[in-house]
């Protein structure tokens, strides 16, 4: 299947994911070449920010053609290809990982769809997302289970050279052929086994679904493994409710182009004045939306954006 187009001008809910700023892997596999070290991106100082891309339309190099008009540094941190699926196979009965064709060819051409973010010090993130298949990262019924699947996306990460994986808990449809509804152990040990297989990659949350609900289990909290969080609901500020420091938080999500210039900026003013570390992005698409964009930079960095076809 394919991936369902996001809309999410919603109402009101809180949100997850957490990130920091993380070294580059360089480590790959097979099908891919080793991300080569990026060049020092021009600095800047003021929250990372976040670009969702959603690649059944866009490409993902958009997210590189905007840079700060005062000083020339990249107006996003980190690009997340929207979206790989957690899917189902019937026969065994195991949740697999799965990339539609535009994903696929995302990923294939690492070397031109990839590797020019990197070298500009942009993050690029695979988004994991569910496919109306009943699998998701709550029902794993088992630790073995979870593990496998945790293997699978730190596998794909090393062999795409990727920086990093995103949980966005939605469309599972739990219960749909036969599955198991959501337990409390399973995302536990599903983010456990893959920050352990990724010490040094990002793991991020977008708070939404089951999963998010439940980060704690036999002593275990997981929150700490996130190095972002943040609000899903675009056009909204919620503060996600995870025990992460401001730094790594996102209460700002807006859809650009759709979420008024005005809300955009009294979103990034309020992030800065108090004190939260991540501004967060939907949609960036192939236009021209240097006005959209600045309407966020001016006040997160001091600048407005540029836009380099």
């Amino acid at each position: 299947m394919s991936n369902p187009v996001r809309s999410r001008v919603r109402t009101a809910a809180l949100a997850l994911s957490a990130v920091a700023a993380l070294a580059l892997g360089t480590t790959t596999t097979t099908g891919a070449t080793a991300a080569p070290a990026p060049s020092p991106a021009a600095a800047k100082q003021g929250p990372t920010s976040v670009a969702y891309i959603e690649v059944n339309n866009n490409s993902m190099l958009n997210a590189g053609k905007y840079t700060l008009a005062d000083g020339g540094g990249n107006a996003f941190d980190v690009a997340v290809i929207f979206a790989a699926n957690i899917n189902y196979d019937t026969n065994s009965k195991k949740a697999y990982l799965h990339f539609n064709e535009n994903v696929q060819r995302v990923l294939d051409n690492a070397a031109t769809e990839i590797r020019p973010l990197q070298q500009k010090g942009i993050k690029v993130v695979l988004s994991v997302l569910g496919n109306h298949q009943g699998a998701g990262f709550a029902n794993f019924t088992s630790q073995q289970t979870a593990s496998a699947f945790a293997k699978e996306m730190s596998d794909a990460v090393a062999e795409y050279g990727l920086d990093g994986i995103d949980f966005d808990d939605e469309y599972a449809e739990y219960g749909k052929n036969g599955t198991a509804q959501p337990n409390d152990s399973s995302f536990v040990h599903l983010v456990t086994a893959l920050r352990a297989n990724m010490p040094d990659k990002i793991i991020s949350l977008y708070n939404i679904g089951p999963a998010a609900s439940r980060l704690s289990y036999g002593g275990v909290d997981v929150s700490s493994k996130f190095d972002y969080a943040w609000n899903p609901y675009y056009g909204t500020w919620q503060v996600p409710g995870i025990g992460l420091p401001k730094s790594q938080l996102s209460p700002a999500a807006v859809e650009i182009g759709r979420t008024s210039q005005s809300t955009v900026t009294s979103f990034a003013r309020r992030t800065v004045s108090e004190g939260y570390g991540v501004y967060l992005t939907y949609n960036l698409d192939g236009s021209d939306r240097s006005a959209d964009v600045s309407a966020f930079t001016r006040e997160l960095y001091g600048s407005d954006a540029v836009y380099t076809p």
